[in-house]
């Protein structure tokens, strides 16, 4: 006898995309050790902390330090006055209501949106847009819900939602029936977004089919447009159909910091084989109690602090200062005359490749003659060949600088 492995790991890629990313950056880095790299690729973020949340985090920590105040194991779920908070600013504002325990307190959306596909049947079609955020596909490929992966780059029995310049990166329905459809608005590459009308479509499909829509809302603060929804519970029907997830990691600088939330209604149903609805609510509720010991107290804290009247303030300035980059970005390749998307709802930046490169000879173009690092559209799936993503998180010198090398290019 012997341990076995899930065998599903070795369908995936050889390796995760910012891996080789990290690996190339490396490899140059060696080569020339006295160059100043500018990253503009992993979606990590350079403002520090606001200073009410610095405060509030500080205090809460002093707190674990005192006899009357200490704090151990808490709610799996979440403290209620955090959840209590994102309920009022984050969906009252706009007209949905929750209930405190249909809101779930984790330490990342990049975890909920992996580890959500636990509550459902390995033998659901699943269906995510393309280009997709990577971890929607690999965590369904380690489940064991795909085929291998086929030339093209695509896994067998997954369905694809291309979105490129022919449809204005709106995905269509799926043109065969599936149960569950990742979607994230806005959008992570392509920082596009969609309107209400288009998002319900999704929502029509999904109560019409009874499919489930995964809705990654994590850049939902990023939003300027009044077309442009802030959750997917502004549509009708959808609190029927869908589990929302959000993030405080770019919003307030959290991605070292590490709190998020996942949002299930109860109304959300799934079926056994028998075709008995279950309320998914429960189920989540039931892995989380199970596998996740919550986030820490002064985290949760310092999350809540946020929702202050001064931290909303700092906190908005910090993303005032991403979309300023964003839009210097923007600004600067299209006086280029490079095809470009985003940076508008968004803080990502999705530029067509020129003179046809690829989207691996455009990193490595980038890379050596600017000493920028961007992201290749290929890393997220066979629509994103031919474009190259650009984060708006880096600093306004860094990204007035790495505008200011990328346009001494010829392009």
């Amino acid at each position: 006898m012997s341990v076995k492995i899930n065998e599903n790991y070795l369908k995936l890629k050889s390796s995760y995309l910012f891996v080789e990313i990290a690996r190339r950056e490396e490899e140059f880095q060696k080569a020339h050790p006295d160059v100043d790299v500018i990253k503009m690729g992993i979606g990590d973020v350079t403002r520090p902390l606001a200073s009410s949340v610095v405060k509030a985090f500080d205090d809460a920590v002093m707190q674990m330090g005192k006899v009357g105040s200490f704090k151990g194991y808490g709610p799996e779920q979440g403290y209620d006055f955090l959840t209590h908070a994102i309920i009022k600013n984050d969906y009252e504002p706009y007209g949905v209501d929750l209930d405190g325990d249909e809101v779930f307190v984790s330490d990342g959306a990049k975890c909920d949106t992996g580890n959500i596909q636990e509550i459902f049947g390995v033998d659901n079609k699943v269906a995510v847009t393309d280009p997709v955020y990577t971890v929607y596909v690999d965590t369904n490929v380690m489940a064991g819900r795909t085929g291998s992966i086929l030339d093209d780059g695509r896994y067998e029995g997954l369905v694809y939602l291309s979105c490129n310049e022919e449809n204005d990166f709106v995905p269509q329905l799926p043109s065969e029936p599936v149960d569950i459809i990742y979607l994230c608005y806005p959008n992570n590459p392509t920082g596009t977004t969609l309107t209400r009308d288009q998002l319900k479509v999704f929502v029509d499909y999904a109560k019409e089919n009874q499919a489930v829509i995964l809705f990654d809302a994590a850049y939902e603060a990023f939003i300027h447009d009044d077309d442009v929804p802030h959750t997917i519970y502004e549509i009708e029907g959808a609190k029927e159909v869908a589990i929302e997830f959000k993030s405080f990691s770019k919003t307030a600088g959290f991605t070292g910091t590490r709190c998020a939330y996942t949002v299930v209604p109860k109304e959300v149903k799934g079926y056994s084989n028998e075709g008995e609805s279950y309320c998914l609510n429960s189920l989540w509720n039931r892995r989380q109690t199970t596998k996740f010991n919550g986030v820490s107290y002064p985290v949760q804290i310092a999350a809540t602090a946020t929702y202050s009247k001064e931290g909303k303030e700092e906190i908005q300035a910090i993303l005032d200062y991403y979309m300023e980059n964003a839009r210097i970005i923007k600004e600067s390749l299209e006086d280029l005359g490079l095809k470009v998307y985003g940076g508008v709802n968004s803080p990502y930046i999705w530029v067509k490749t020129p003179n046809e490169m690829d989207s691996w000879e455009f990193f490595d173009l980038l890379l050596n003659e600017a000493n920028v690092i961007g992201t290749p559209g290929a890393g997220f799936g066979p629509s994103g060949e031919g474009y190259l993503r650009l984060t708006a998180f880096n600093t306004l010198e860094n990204t007035k600088e790495a505008m200011k090398r990328i346009s001494k290019l010829k392009l």
